[in-house]
């Protein structure tokens, strides 16, 4: 599978999608309009090994919510990120069985290694 889950109102997101110029095999979803699956981010977590590993602690809602000061299990990283689109690491761009999470500049220089 060849996906690449994002947002079409993030601005970073936008900019690595152009950076990365893609093939047309690539199926993207934005994650606003059409949310993730619990199918889905098993299949991600399977790939990455975790759901913290998805899990985005730099969201406002991480902050505003005070999720830092309680212990989060794995199944409370699954249920935040299935309630609400913002817990996603973004992007998450799947290449066969290779998963890529997240806009760290070395994260994308492995994903253009991939291609």
């Amino acid at each position: 599978m060849k996906k690449v889950y994002y947002l079409k109102t993030c601005s970073t997101c936008i900019r690595i999608l152009k950076e990365l110029n893609l093939p047309s095999e690539f199926i993207l979803q934005d994650i606003k309009t059409e949310p993730i699956t619990a199918e889905q981010l098993e299949a991600m977590a399977a790939l990455s090994g975790s759901y913290e590993s998805l899990f985005s602690k730099r969201a406002q809602l991480y902050k505003k919510m005070e999720l830092k000061n309680k212990n989060l299990t794995e199944n409370d990283y699954k249920q935040y990120i299935l309630e609400h689109y913002t817990f996603l690491s973004r992007p998450v761009i799947i290449n066969e069985d290779a998963i890529f999470i997240g806009n760290a500049k070395k994260t994308v220089e492995a994903i253009k290694e991939s291609l």
